[in-house]
């Protein structure tokens, strides 16, 4: 079943080789720009090389007067360029724990970042299984434009990414767009220790698809060769360029 699922959902031409283009548009142009910004530290921008917002989120579909949620920012590595591209004519949603929104007001409060929503929901950390618990999860939307689960997914057990997944579709309008990028697990391989922050990104597919969603598209442009798919992404060998997978959504009209 598995099988003729994924086969009638998944056609040659949804995944798309990533090739460079000599022509930057206007949107990757903008991208470019917030990424020069002074709230950007310079740890931020040593990691610009290996993730390539402007490549990225223009791949993703994001538009400048969307409203998006971007689900767990962590540091705020995404939230930095998101928060200025959306600020005149969208909408960013940052959704977390209260207590950790709170510790960003700081970075909320900059003139770039000010018009950032915090979003709280029932989130927890599970030190034991080192993963999120999440409790009742509703975004109290149903209009957003777009969800970010930027290597967050590999957080949640199974049973929270379902919930994830329908509350997503949920929030999201009919054509919304469901983006998730994480690190990749080989097809079918165990769950170990190393394995605990990869995902195989046809599990993935298919848990999503269950709560409704369209694989619309998939890049690889986050292909690392030197990534083996063997070690724990924060081993030596692989910290900081370990192979990611991208997968994009839509929610059916």
């Amino acid at each position: 079943m598995k099988t003729t699922i994924l086969a009638s959902m998944i056609s040659a031409s949804m995944f798309l080789t990533f090739t460079a283009s000599a022509a930057i548009t206007p949107f990757q142009q903008e991208v470019i720009e917030v990424m020069k910004m002074e709230h950007r530290t310079d740890a931020d921008k040593l990691r610009d090389a290996n993730r390539t917002p402007e490549i990225a989120l223009d791949f993703f579909g994001l538009k400048p007067d969307m409203k998006v949620i971007e689900f767990v920012p962590g540091g705020g590595w995404y939230s930095k360029i998101l928060a200025p591209i959306l600020k005149e004519k969208g909408e960013l949603h940052i959704a977390f724990k209260k207590e950790w929104l709170d510790e960003m007001d700081d970075l909320l409060s900059i003139d770039a970042m000010s018009k950032t929503k915090k979003l709280p929901i029932e989130l927890d950390w599970n030190s034991e299984e080192r993963r999120f618990n999440l409790g009742n999860i509703d975004f109290g939307m149903s209009d957003a434009d777009m969800m970010l689960n930027i290597r967050e997914y590999h957080n949640l057990n199974i049973e929270d990414k379902t919930k994830l997944n329908k509350a997503t579709f949920e929030a999201l309008k009919p054509g919304g767009i469901y983006v998730i990028v994480d690190h990749t697990r080989r097809h079918m391989m165990p769950e170990t220790v190393e394995m605990r922050r990869r995902e195989d990104p046809i599990d993935v597919i298919l848990e999503v698809q269950a709560a409704g969603f369209v694989l619309e598209k998939s890049s690889n442009m986050f292909y690392r060769p030197d990534d083996e798919l063997r070690y724990e992404v924060a081993r030596k060998s692989v910290t900081g360029n370990t192979d990611r997978f991208t997968l994009v959504f839509k929610k059916p009209y």
